[in-house]
């Protein structure tokens, strides 16, 4: 019978009650900020982060997660008896994680020929951020307590970020500039004028798909992508982070407009605020 260890990492955004229900390990990016270290996700709450980000003097840094975390993470749960490990990354065009997983798999296999056969270590590139494929974890994870097969549950996850589609607006650039993450928002000019840009990742490049004037004209634009590309009977999920006025007036519009509630309304995590910014808005649905 097989026993399926779900993980991923901390710039997933899962939030903590559901990470806990299902079971979920996540693997916390560490952040540094002035002469501290902190754990993303573990050491303090989105919004407890977001005050302590707008205070910072610099913009912290990040880490990537080495090969020996995953090393350790392998090891354990073969030990523990795991027959899948399912493991979905943050976006390897952005970061070095991804081929960090890959090469400590390559090398536990190396050292463990014969776990080959009775240990199967899946690695999914999301090429994408936050709840883009966290929403797929959490959901794959409900599948494989509904009795799914390993394989399944991966051909879904795949798919899932395959044709998973988060636009998003960062209505103050300046975190994406300093950080130089996010290319096209890093390049955006207009601010000036005050235009905003509506942003989405395709194959996992930085892609701006719109410069609108105003806030409430980003809150119209991201509904009404949502609406004409969303596939039918999809769910939606709702990116909120420090801006609650915006977050608020975004919920109120897609509910007219889609006539239904989000699937989940969640707070962007510490990786993808200092890269965005902590005053960012956003939907996530499948085309």
């Amino acid at each position: 019978m097989a026993r399926i260890k779900f993980t991923t990492d901390s710039a997933a955004d899962i939030p903590a009650g559901l990470r806990e229900e299902l079971g979920i390990q996540v693997l916390p990016f560490p952040i540094a900020m002035g002469d501290r270290e902190y754990e993303d996700s573990f050491d303090f709450t989105p919004q407890e982060f977001y005050d302590m980000l707008l205070a910072a003097p610099k913009i912290p840094t990040h880490a990537q997660l080495n090969p020996y975390v995953f090393t350790e993470l392998f090891e354990t749960a073969w030990e523990e008896g795991y027959t899948d490990l399912i493991h979905t990354s943050i976006n390897s065009k952005g970061s070095a994680t991804c081929a960090n997983a890959y090469q400590a798999r390559g090398e536990f296999y190396k050292d463990h020929p014969e776990a080959r056969d009775t240990f199967h270590i899946h690695i999914i590139d999301a090429l994408n951020y936050t709840m883009g494929y966290g929403w797929a974890v959490v959901q794959g994870a409900r599948m494989s307590a509904g009795g799914a097969e390993p394989q399944a549950v991966v051909d879904f996850i795949q798919d899932w970020v395959d044709h998973v589609r988060v636009v998003f607006s960062p209505l103050d650039l300046r975190f994406a500039k300093k950080s130089g993450r996010i290319s096209a928002a890093a390049a955006f000019v207009g601010e000036a004028l005050g235009l905003k840009p509506v942003m989405t990742f395709t194959n996992g490049e930085s892609k701006i798909l719109a410069k609108v004037r105003g806030e409430k004209a980003v809150v119209a634009r991201l509904a009404e992508m949502c609406r004409a590309e969303r596939r039918a009977g999809t769910p939606y999920l709702m990116i909120q982070g420090s801006n609650r006025e915006q977050s608020d007036r975004l919920l109120e519009v897609c509910r007219q407009e889609l006539g239904e509630e989000p699937a989940l309304s969640y707070f962007i995590g510490g990786v993808i605020a200092i890269n965005a910014g902590p005053n960012l808005i956003g939907i996530i649905y499948r085309v």
